[in-house]
């Protein structure tokens, strides 16, 4: 008996789709193709994901044998890694990621805002190398957000990048004060910081050193350097129908 959910299809892309094409899972993949591999951290790249719907997307996975579950320890947490299998969805992932950034409509994807995933993905791209060879702490205030989501702070020591939602009581080298808006709009290459200092979309409070190099520290979504078709205007129908 077929399964209901099957495409009933011997194609390999119906095949295929039927595994990575369900809806979170190709995050999720994106989220182990970028180094994450407990339940807490998927949850923070993936963060409107539901816990129960992000277990059941794992089993599957590894069911699929696109990934493999270790416990830590003993009776502890398990860990997911990618097999080989799922190491090799990377040029997938990728690709999509360049057709999003090249042919999806920028206003349509700066709806989507979200400071917790934005910072999730700042952290993890920063690079240290311009950065002062000590403790460097950043602080990013993002006026028009709620209060209880409108601070976040960078902690840099050496090549390891924590970040904090609260206060890490650390002296803050540089504060950033930008909208959300406008800082998802850099990290997307969609614009530059020198470009919103020019506009006084950004403001940069502290060490000018490391002001100076934010563009160069701050790392970008691995998508940036992909430009904008200047036809690109999918999605810019949907936007249209919501305004009218």
């Amino acid at each position: 008996m077929q399964d209901p959910g099957s495409y009933g299809q011997f194609c390999p892309v119906a095949m295929a789709a039927e595994i990575v094409c369900s809806r979170w899972t190709a995050l999720i993949v994106r989220e182990l193709l970028s180094g994450s591999t407990r339940f807490n951290d998927l949850r923070r790249g993936v963060p409107l994901i539901s816990p129960t719907l992000l277990s059941k997307r794992l089993k599957e996975l590894e069911e699929s044998g696109v990934i493999k579950a270790t416990p830590i320890s003993p009776g502890g947490p398990l860990e997911y890694r990618l097999t080989a299998a799922g190491e090799d969805l990377r040029g997938i992932v990728m690709a999509l990621g360049i057709w999003g950034q090249r042919w999806v409509d920028s206003n349509l994807s700066l709806r989507n805002l979200d400071p917790s995933l934005l910072m999730w993905d700042m952290r993890r791209n920063l690079d240290p190398t311009p950065l002062p060879p000590r403790r460097c702490t950043i602080g990013f205030v993002f006026p028009e957000v709620p209060a209880s989501r409108r601070s976040w702070w960078l902690v840099v020591e050496g090549s390891a990048v924590d970040l904090c939602s609260n206060n890490p009581g650390f002296e803050v080298d540089l504060y950033v004060r930008v909208s959300l808006r406008g800082m998802t709009a850099i990290w997307m290459g969609l614009a530059t910081v020198q470009g919103e200092l020019a506009s006084g979309g950004i403001e940069l409070i502290g060490d000018p050193g490391v002001a100076a190099r934010m563009q160069q520290w701050l790392g970008l979504s691995p998508f940036a350097t992909e430009g904008k078709r200047p036809d690109a205007a999918i999605g810019g129908q949907r936007l249209r129908a919501q305004a009218g």
